[in-house]
């Protein structure tokens, strides 16, 4: 693959780290990035940023945090991300779709060859929470020693940074699907998702089965499917015609 077709791979993919407590680990995570050619990193409400510890852990990948983005939520950092993978340091038990670094990096470079991807970390003291891995599409958990498991956070970026840098170089580029085929962004989904759920309460639906798992798991039914920018805007057209019916019914 040519060298600037890696640059725009990499370039594609966005290093998210979640209220990070210890600006070293921010720094040392441009660090590993750095190394491996990725340069998109944003932040979700770290404690403290900028740092003059993160700028001497980066050790000369200042640029990096330089152009980081700050945000108030995880849902902003992922609005233009049509993939989003949650690394995780444990198994979970909730029905999320988990892949390991290997098969995580195949998905990650086959998205971003034509759009946004994000990797997102946790907390160092207790890792993403059941919520913002709703916002994720696949957990991302990378095997450790069962006796002695914890995983730095900056040690986790440099583990994935190392497998997509390393996937990127053997990868043969593929013809970009056409943009109303692309996968749809997660401002995107989030948008459809809302709607359903508003959908199902005017139904009855929720009123009868209204539990937060139940709606995990209608979640992860969509998520299986992979929708593209067309489909959730076919569904979003059924929602509508649905919701023009149930109103059309209650003024008569």
């Amino acid at each position: 693959m040519k060298v600037d077709e890696n640059s725009e791979i990499l370039s594609n993919i966005r290093i998210v780290l979640v209220e990070t407590s210890h600006p070293g680990n921010i720094g040392a995570a441009a660090r590993a990035m750095k190394n491996m050619g990725l340069s998109n990193l944003a932040l979700v409400n770290p404690k403290i940023f900028p740092s003059a510890e993160a700028t001497s852990r980066a050790s000369g990948a200042d640029n990096i945090l330089a152009s980081a983005t700050v945000y108030s939520s995880l849902k902003d950092a992922l609005e233009p991300c049509e993939l989003v993978l949650g690394a995780s340091a444990r198994i979970r038990h909730l029905g999320w779709s988990e892949v390991g670094p290997k098969k995580g990096c195949d998905l990650i470079i086959g998205a971003a060859k034509t759009a946004q991807v994000a990797v997102v970390f946790g907390r160092e003291n207790s890792g993403l929470t059941n919520e913002e891995l709703e916002l994720c599409h696949h957990l991302l958990h990378i095997p450790t020693n069962p006796d002695f498991s914890s995983l730095n956070v900056a040690s986790a970026v440099q583990v994935l940074s190392y497998e997509i840098y390393s996937a990127v170089i053997g990868e043969q580029i593929i013809e970009s699907p056409e943009v109303e085929d692309r996968a749809a962004t997660s401002q995107e989904f989030e948008g459809f998702f809302d709607h359903l759920l508003k959908t199902l309460e005017k139904t009855d639906f929720l009123e009868l089965y209204k539990t937060k798992r139940l709606q995990q798991r209608i979640r992860r039914i969509f998520y299986r499917s992979e929708l593209n920018r067309t489909e959730v805007n076919i569904l979003r057209g059924i929602l509508t015609a649905v919701n023009n019916k149930i109103d059309g019914i209650k003024k008569r």
